[in-house]
């Protein structure tokens, strides 16, 4: 409830003008978007949808009707990819919030220093612990390091893209699992359908009678598992399609934080020379 809470309120903080011209310094502006706000009414929505599916009997009679068990391999398959993807969400959800906070800090005061690990704005105080921070941080080094010189911070936001990416491609492997196990369990079950023909009496009525109910059980289980790999790899690619654009629009925030306010602001204070 507290990550909740931290993510719906931005402070207000006063923002000084620039003392060479005057204007206003503003940080860019966030998006209001939150990525687990929408993580969760997603996942709401299907839980409801699961609990309409399991009073109706329909999830039972999945599970009782797959002998392989493919079915119930899948569910919890995709139980764990949304825990790793909640996971993934309050992990970008963090870092969205510490970077708008980083902004206003960096808005209200001028001057970027590094002290230890930690990154010092006078006159606005220190920026709280994050990625993105972490990356200004490497700016602030890099420009000590270089001199006086035009400062080029693409390979470092290549880090940076990576750093908030992530985990983030366990849902692509997660979601191509999941619709290759519902492939196995159409594959078997054909095979479970298509076994009794070969010897198959057709005098004897009993042996017929044996082998359509071998074969409804064989169609019963490719039928069932290939709807639960393809129902599956769906909402897991929802919920990794929406977790990608957040850190997107994460990765966008800090690109323009650092071009329009560190990189100019580290440029006056080593008065860098083309």
């Amino acid at each position: 409830m507290t990550l909740l809470t931290a993510l719906m309120v931005e402070g207000d903080v006063p923002v000084p003008r620039d003392a060479q011209n005057g204007t206003t310094l503003q940080p860019p502006r966030a998006d209001t978007r939150k990525p687990l706000q929408h993580w969760l009414i997603f996942t709401g929505v299907s839980v409801f949808g699961f609990v309409l599916l399991w009073w109706f009997g329909l999830l039972g009679r999945m599970v009782a009707a797959d002998r392989t068990h493919i079915s119930l391999a899948i569910v919890v398959l995709y139980v764990g990819t949304s825990l790793h993807c909640l996971w993934r969400t309050v992990a970008v959800s963090r870092e969205d919030d510490a970077a708008r906070r980083a902004a206003r800090i960096i808005a209200g005061g001028r001057g970027i220093s590094v002290a230890g690990t930690a990154v010092e704005v006078e006159g606005s105080g220190r920026l709280p612990e994050g990625l993105v921070a972490g990356h200004i941080r490497d700016l602030a080094l890099k420009a000590q390091a270089q001199g006086a010189r035009l400062l080029d911070q693409t390979l470092l936001l290549r880090g940076l893209a990576a750093r908030l990416r992530g985990s983030n491609g366990f849902g692509a492997f997660a979601s191509d699992t999941l619709m290759k196990l519902g492939l196995v369990g159409t594959i078997i079950g054909f095979i479970v359908m298509l076994a009794p023909i070969a010897n198959l009496d057709t005098a004897d009525r009993g042996a017929i009678k044996s082998s359509m109910g071998l074969m409804s059980d064989g169609m019963a289980i490719a039928m069932y598992t290939t709807l639960a790999g393809l129902v599956g790899s769906i909402l897991v690619k929802i919920q990794y399609y929406m977790l990608e654009e957040a850190t997107g629009r994460l990765f966008a925030y800090a690109v323009r934080l650092t071009e329009v306010h560190v990189v100019p602001d580290l440029a006056r204070q080593l008065n860098y020379s083309e």
